[in-house]
């Protein structure tokens, strides 16, 4: 656990695709953003959060890049990739990783948004020249590994009440009401 102050600059760095399958095998439910970020910032000074996604193709998607942009994210987005075997393929790891780096000089804690486990090497790096690295994540579905290593965990699950949308089953699907 790390003493948090006021005074302490953030910067947040989502995972989107890693937050979204997570909450819906662990929950069936969709993640409020807006939420995991005023929970992982609290009072402390909040200098730039971004939010890694990628394109699908969907016609809802554009109103989730909105959101996420009217929640304060600045939005990176990319194309979904098709190979001509019929794979998909897109991942931010490589992004994200090189934004927290060019970011760390100025940014005293560096929150994750993740729990995937290819992130330790960025997580020991960033420690080893003297960052502060959060993550935030649902426990059950993070690399145990990138927990040990991280300077403190919030664990998503304790607050999901909080930062998951959930539906109600006779009215459609809208959130409940909070």
């Amino acid at each position: 656990m790390i003493i948090k102050n006021k005074e302490q600059r953030v910067a947040v760095f989502v995972d989107v695709q890693n937050m979204y399958y997570s909450a819906r095998h662990l929950y069936g439910s969709k993640v409020n953003f807006g939420a995991i970020l005023k929970e992982s910032v609290g009072e402390r000074k909040l200098i730039r959060a971004i939010a890694y996604a990628v394109k699908a193709q969907m016609p809802e998607e554009q109103s989730f890049f909105d959101a996420l942009n009217k929640a304060g994210y600045e939005v990176k987005t990319k194309d979904l990739q098709t190979f001509a075997d019929g794979t998909k393929k897109a991942d931010w790891d490589v992004g994200l990783a090189m934004d927290m780096i060019k970011m760390a000089p100025s940014i005293d804690s560096l929150i994750l948004v993740s729990g995937d486990g290819d992130y330790i090497p960025l997580v020991e790096y960033l420690q080893n020249h003297g960052k502060l690295v959060e993550v935030a994540a649902f426990e059950r579905s993070a690399s145990a590994a990138l927990l040990a290593k991280t300077d403190d965990f919030l664990n998503l699950e304790t607050l999901e009440n909080k930062i998951l949308l959930r539906y109600h089953k006779t009215r459609g699907r809208r959130p409940n009401a909070k």
